[in-house]
């Protein structure tokens, strides 16, 4: 019985559009495949970076800019070219760009003692969040498209936080920040593949870039704590 209604269109809430079972797994898998293609430019870029310090000067109002510039940049361009040959490389170039602007953080956390461990420690503790979402998206039956209005409150909260604090330069505030930043992109991460799962997102280019956001977002957040509490 349960395979018989698998098989049955799903009403999607995003767009009314009739999303098979079949279609939902190959968005999901496409999903994946292109997600862990995308994390290979990253450490390309954060391997660039921390070796040859280019990031290093980007401090203060400048870092912000360079940031924000290149991201929405980045982002309005996969957008566009989500639906032709272009998406893939554009997203893998705007990953690559991502790990550029990681490898200051990465830089300073490799610089304290046991620095190495810390970061293998985030990376460990982002698949965790990973796998304990992807497992709860696939058993949790109810619709989470109602969280999408809190999730983005809470990530305006966590951008306007973290641009202040850069200028204001708090360690309790950035501390305070990175764990209301985790707990908000480890639920977007939830919503986000249940997006997928119930067929709110057909696209398999913008599922890539809505997950890797949040595996960004959760992993720069531990790098943060973690850097924060294991220094003096």
């Amino acid at each position: 019985m349960n395979n018989r209604l698998q098989t049955l269109p799903y009403a999607s809430a995003a767009n009314g559009a009739l999303v098979s079972q079949e279609q939902r797994n190959r968005v999901l898998r496409n999903t994946y495949w292109l997600l862990a293609l995308s994390l290979l430019p990253t450490v390309l870029g954060a391997w660039i970076g921390v070796s040859t310090g280019i990031t290093r000067s980007l401090t203060g109002g400048l870092g912000l800019i360079v940031f924000f510039a290149g991201a929405y940049g980045f982002i309005f361009a996969i957008e566009k070219t989500k639906n032709s040959a272009a998406g893939v490389p554009v997203l893998l170039a705007f990953t690559f760009f991502m790990g550029l602007m990681l490898s200051r953080l990465l830089g300073f956390v490799l610089g304290l003692k046991g620095g190495s461990d810390l970061v293998m420690t985030a990376m460990g503790g982002t698949a965790g969040v990973f796998f304990v979402m992807a497992t709860l998206s696939s058993v949790i039956k109810r619709d989470l498209s109602g969280m999408g209005k809190w999730l983005f409150a809470g990530a305006v909260v966590v951008l306007v936080g973290g641009v202040i604090n850069v200028f204001v330069g708090s360690t309790i505030g950035m501390l305070a920040i990175s764990t209301l930043c985790l707990g908000v992109f480890s639920l977007y991460m939830l919503y986000d593949l249940k997006r997928i799962l119930d067929g709110g997102e057909t696209n398999y280019i913008s599922a890539t870039l809505a997950l890797y956001l949040d595996i960004f977002n959760v992993f720069q957040s531990l790098l943060v704590i973690l850097g924060i509490t294991s220094s003096d």
